[in-house]
């Protein structure tokens, strides 16, 4: 696996550490990086209350992230307005609907759909005046405002140690599948002075990229 979103949610191992099957490799923890995007939004906007979240559902990774999403929005205080998409063609109608519910900010959950999709997710955050945090840092490159991602690079680079250890005769079951340990933050400035935004310096200091 390398890096698989959530293998303990999805039932693909019982743990992280004592799976005793014949997978391993290393997972990117998605349902704990979208609560933690959703914290940075809040923290961008403290008055945010409502915000649009596509998700992929035909993905297993789905589910536990919006399980994940919908816990930590209750101790925000932020109401989640949740858009299922099946294909690209769903998205310009889920961002009218979230302009129609008043949403004030987007989030995009970790499935590949929307990697593929990134820049009319883009474009249609940005037409509609819409914040948005992603998963990955090619979207604030691409003109999204904020990214929250594990170092995917490093995880990469582990996941060609567990190939090395296997072929050499380790056995899957006993590799620990590892989870990741670096955290990035992204900010695009030139989004937050199109959106009038200003971000906190409380973020900044904390940020990986800053993209002019």
């Amino acid at each position: 696996m390398l890096p698989l979103g959530d293998p303990v949610g999805t039932g693909l191992v019982p743990s992280l550490a004592n799976h005793s099957t014949n997978l391993t490799g290393t997972t990117n923890l998605a349902p704990q990086m979208m609560v933690k995007g959703l914290e940075l939004l809040k923290e961008t906007l403290p008055r945010l209350s409502r915000v649009l979240v596509l998700t992929y559902p035909r993905d297993p990774i789905s589910r536990g992230q919006i399980t994940a999403l919908q816990g930590a929005a209750r101790s925000l205080g932020v109401e989640l307005l949740v858009s299922d998409i099946d294909r690209a063609e769903d998205l310009a109608p889920a961002f009218a609907a979230g302009r129609k519910n008043a949403v004030e900010g987007v989030l995009v959950t970790v499935e590949s759909i929307f990697q593929v999709n990134r820049d009319l997710i883009v474009e249609l955050a940005r037409a509609n005046a819409l914040p948005g945090v992603f998963s990955e840092v090619t979207f604030v490159r691409a003109g999204g405002l904020l990214s929250y991602d594990s170092d995917r690079q490093l995880l990469m680079t582990r996941s060609a140690d567990f190939v090395d250890k296997v072929l050499k005769g380790v056995l899957p079951r006993d590799l620990p599948i590892e989870q990741p340990t670096v955290f990035t933050i992204a900010i695009n400035k030139g989004t937050a002075r199109a959106l009038g935004i200003t971000i906190p310096q409380s973020i900044l200091a904390r940020a990986d990229e800053v993209v002019e």
